[in-house]
Formats: structure tokens, C-alpha cells, sequence
């Protein structure tokens, strides 16, 4: 038996229905750990593409902001609760501004 897709009803969820359900409600403890993993990934990525565009190595932007090539390694991977000082480091290493609004 072929299912018609256009058939089929589809249901959406709002995203704050299910981070709700999975996660937890907003100001949750686990709601908060999820949004804090989830900025630091956030920011990795963003680290990290900028270091590749400029085609610099892990351990050459460690050495020009004075960390250890694990250390970048961990943040690129969201591992790292990044303090505002180090970010500011980095993305000045990496020639980005950092904007506060």
C-alpha cells in the first residue's frame, strides 16, 4: 500500500512547544545548560570557519593569543564555556568585531 503525501496531514509544533517538552521550560536549570551548550557550539563554529577562511592552523592562532592549540581545539568543538576576555581575544586574532547590543 503507497501513502499519498498530499494526503497526509502534517502537524507543526511551535519550537518553544517542543524545547518545552524535550528540554524544559524557559528558565529551566536543564533549559539553561542546553542554551549555554548550545551558544558555546554557536560561537565555535564561527571561530573556526573564520581561522580556516584565513587558512591558520589550530596551534598558529594559539600561539598568537597565548593558549595551548587544545584549548582553540575545545572551543571550535563548543566544549568551552568561553569567557568574554578570551572571545574578544580570539576574534581580534582572527580580525572580527565583537558587537554588544
Amino acid at each position: 500500500m503507497r501513502i499519498d503525501p498530499k494526503k497526509v496531514k502534517k502537524k507543526f509544533h511551535p519550537a518553544e512547544e517542543l524545547m518545552t517538552e524535550y528540554v524544559g521550560k524557559a528558565g529551566s536549570p536543564e533549559r539553561e545548560e542546553m542554551e549555554t551548550k548550545a551558544k558555546a557550539w554557536f560561537y565555535g563554529e564561527i571561530l573556526r570557519d573564520r581561522r580556516k577562511a584565513l587558512k591558520m592552523t589550530q596551534a598558529a592562532l594559539a600561539e598568537k593569543v597565548g593558549a595551548k592549540q587544545s584549548y582553540i581545539a575545545r572551543i571550535e568543538k563548543g566544549e568551552v564555556d568561553l569567557q568574554f576576555s578570551s572571545l574578544l581575544r580570539i576574534a581580534h586574532a582572527l580580525g572580527l568585531n565583537v558587537r554588544l547590543q
